[in-house]
């Protein structure tokens, strides 16, 4: 069967809705440093943290797609997010925050069994345009998650984001039950030879391996930045509060807008040659980031090119992966997006200390390092034009 464009635009909203759960965090970092009396560097590594959790949700529960019923998993994923938001909401001191926040990045996976559920039910023509599309909706709920998360900080304190964020996913969860159809799963092994089969797809696909060593270093530096983009923003010189702070979500968010182009792009042409462009267009906005210290505008310029480019390259990356194997896209999909969010939890630490040693300027030059590294990843195993 194909997806109706109605399906895909469900799809959309879930995936964007659901992954904002990784990201209201990150403009609360304030407020929550000062109900527990920590240091703001301290109070951050929730995000990383949550990322981390995610990155082992996709690496141990993401695979079960290909083995149980997705619609089930979805929806038994989608209520223990309730669960775990509902835990951060009442958390009585920071360590409890700790433990709901990588309870938090775990069960939040759900975008990550909708996609291989739509590129499963569309054909391959036609693949590249509703990756790109359902890619919009999660790549919104990132950047405008930020936004929404910092008015209701500042308005109704942090602890309201994360009541309203269960209230979302409650309703998801019954929207899901009514809407999402039915997809059989086609492996029949047990969930060790599952797990197994992970190592070996890393082993026989080269192009899963680049496309994977590439998002790496590209989302290591969009966690580093957008974790250290909050503390750059409430110091000297700007002094923002978290409700401004949210606000360069929106920023990020016209820049989501291109993901349906990218896609479309991929399947007309090769999408290989978008992931190349991506990582210029990151190394380049941290050229920009580097001389906007004091500069609001260079900053709002610098965040269009790097969500442009983390665009170009997860995007067009994500649909080569698909491409490879149809019965094992769960599979795939999980080396591809754990090892991805690992990138993030890794670079929004790397950022944290980076911030601690030297502030923005280091910052920058350490993700313009990580910018280089994956243009490296990206000549060396260029072979041809022709290649996936």
């Amino acid at each position: 069967m194909n997806l109706s464009k109605t399906n895909v635009l469900f799809m959309a909203a879930c995936t964007g809705l659901i992954v904002a759960n990784l990201y209201y965090c990150q403009p609360l970092i304030v407020l929550i440093a000062n109900e527990f009396k920590i240091p703001e560097a301290s109070a951050g590594t929730i995000t990383y943290l949550t990322q981390a959790g995610y990155a082992i949700g996709l690496f141990f529960m993401v695979p079960l797609g290909d083995k149980i019923e997705r619609k089930k998993q979805i929806l038994m994923t989608t209520f223990a997010t309730v669960i775990a938001l509902i835990i951060a909401a009442t958390s009585t001191n920071f360590f409890v925050l700790q433990i709901a926040s990588l309870l938090i990045g775990i069960t939040s996976i759900v975008p990550q069994l909708i996609l291989p559920l739509a590129a499963s039910l569309t054909a391959p023509e036609q693949r590249g345009k509703v990756v790109g599309t359902i890619m919009s909706g999660l790549l919104l709920g990132i950047l405008l998650s930020r936004t929404l998360s910092g008015f209701i900080g500042q308005l109704f304190g942090w602890r309201s984001m994360f009541w309203i964020a269960a209230g979302i996913c409650t309703l998801i969860f019954f929207a899901i039950q009514k809407k999402l159809p039915v997809n059989k799963p086609q492996f029949d092994g047990s969930y060790g030879q599952l797990i197994k089969s992970l190592f070996t797809l890393i082993k026989t696909q080269p192009v899963l391996r680049e496309a994977t060593l590439i998002n790496v270093f590209c989302f290591a530096q969009f966690g580093a930045f957008w974790t250290t983009m909050v503390l750059l923003l409430s110091g000297e010189p700007f002094k923002f509060n978290s409700a401004t702070i949210g606000l360069f979500g929106i920023v990020g968010a016209s820049g989501a807008l291109a993901a349906p182009l990218v896609g479309k792009m991929g399947d007309k042409g090769n999408p290989r040659v978008a992931v190349g462009y991506g990582c210029l267009l990151m190394l380049i906005s941290f050229m920009v980031f580097y001389f906007s210290i004091e500069s609001v505008i260079g900053i709002v310029i610098g965040i269009v090119f790097i969500d442009i480019g983390i665009q170009g390259v997860h995007i067009s990356n994500q649909t080569r992966v698909y491409s490879l194997l149809p019965e094992a896209r769960n599979r795939l999909n999980t080396v591809f997006m754990s090892f991805s969010f690992l990138g993030t939890a890794a670079g929004s630490a790397y950022g944290l200390l980076l911030w601690k040693l030297g502030g923005w300027h280091a910052v920058t030059i350490g993700c313009a390092v990580l910018a280089l590294l994956a243009l490296i990843v990206y000549g060396v195993t260029y072979k041809s034009k022709s290649k996936k």
